[in-house]
């Protein structure tokens, strides 16, 4: 591996806030920290530190980098010769040029994927392949984008910007595949590969499930007893009309079919969990109103508590015996409706699901 004169000039680790002994993990974490806080797209984002972040995490978040990163630091420049390459006997050691090995040279360009060009006898080397991670906002990877990423430019040294097509639907971690975009070769041999990771960041209102997207709305009380048509912001922007059965309990989750992420096998659906709010303060009416339901409400649930009984562990036992009662968690169904034409969402089961299956 090639061994860059920026190393010995930049402490990467310190670059991420993390020790040199850090295990795989806590360096990834560290990472992915300083990468959201520092993206360009995030507010009091710093475009310069994101970079320096990136080019440290593609060294010390590779394997192969990190060790030879770390045997560089040790031994110090002078241990790698003055030509910074080859193979080092110490400080004021050598280099071994491949291509004058004679007949050997042939040996090590089979063993290390380099092959003999016709000019000269060189040695002709792919480029080393690269990685590195890049954070996109949840707009980002549901719609697509174009965007750059910066990684360290093994030629000249520094930072070099390179083009990146995010697809739309990508998911949070999907690893992309530029060919080229790598190392270059030397002796005539091609490019390596730039593999970049991708970090989604969260929404604060909607989820990802698959090519599913998920939201939570809340509905009153009366909604949820008596029926109502409630409408529900989409992530387009668009509206959507759920209509809500008599009944409806908490937690019960509407399709509204098509709405969700478009990708190249095709468009997911918008998944609309309600959750029925219970106000922390009531108005004098409120409350007389309230209070005069539960004193003509006549419901009987004690058989389906019995039914929906579990064992429970003794964690949960104890902080429910603070309650000064046993109690018992009750299952929400969940069941699925489908939109129609004109925009609504009714019940739909009795029949499945078209292609594209559950979340």
């Amino acid at each position: 591996m090639n061994v860059q004169r920026e190393w010995f000039e930049t402490d990467y680790y310190a670059a991420l806030g993390i020790s040199p002994d850090a295990s795989d993990k806590e360096v990834t974490k560290a990472y992915r920290k300083l990468a959201r806080k520092h993206h360009p797209d995030a507010a009091g984002g710093d475009e310069a530190h994101f970079k320096e972040i990136s080019a440290a995490y593609d060294v010390v978040g590779n394997e192969s980098k990190r060790a030879a990163y770390d045997e560089a630091r040790r031994l110090g420049p002078g241990g790698y010769g003055p030509q910074m390459g080859g193979f080092a006997s110490g400080p004021g050691g050598f280099s071994i040029r491949v291509e004058d090995l004679g007949d050997l040279g042939g040996i090590f360009g089979d063993l290390f994927g380099a092959g003999r060009s016709a000019v000269g006898g060189v040695m002709a080397m792919r480029g080393q392949d690269l990685e590195t991670r890049m954070g996109i906002s949840f707009r980002n990877a549901v719609e697509g984008v174009i965007t750059e990423v910066s990684v360290p430019d093994t030629t000249n040294g520094g930072i070099r910007p390179v083009k990146v097509r995010i697809p739309s639907g990508v998911e949070d971690g999907v690893r992309i595949r530029l060919a080229g975009k790598g190392a270059p070769g030397s002796g005539g041999g091609p490019n390596g590969d730039l593999f970049v990771i991708v970090d989604v960041t969260l929404d604060p209102e909607f989820g990802r499930d698959g090519h599913h997207l998920t939201v939570t709305v809340p509905i009153t009380y009366p909604e949820a007893v008596l029926g109502a048509d409630v409408k529900v912001l989409a992530y387009d922007g668009g509206a959507v009309t759920l209509r809500i059965p008599a009944g409806t309990p908490s937690g019960k989750t509407f399709r509204v079919r098509g709405r969700g992420v478009t990708t190249r096998r095709g468009t997911g659906d918008l998944l609309v969990t309600v959750e029925i709010a219970v106000p922390t303060e009531l108005s004098a009416p409120e409350r007389a109103a309230t209070e005069a339901l539960g004193d003509v409400a006549d419901f009987d649930t004690s058989s389906s508590r019995r039914r929906r009984a579990r064992p429970i562990d003794a964690h949960t036992a104890d902080a429910r015996a603070a309650d000064n009662g046993a109690a018992v968690d009750a299952e929400q169904s969940t069941n699925h409706v489908s939109g129609t034409a004109a925009g609504h969402a009714r019940p739909d089961e009795s029949r499945p699901d078209a292609p594209g299956g559950q979340p």
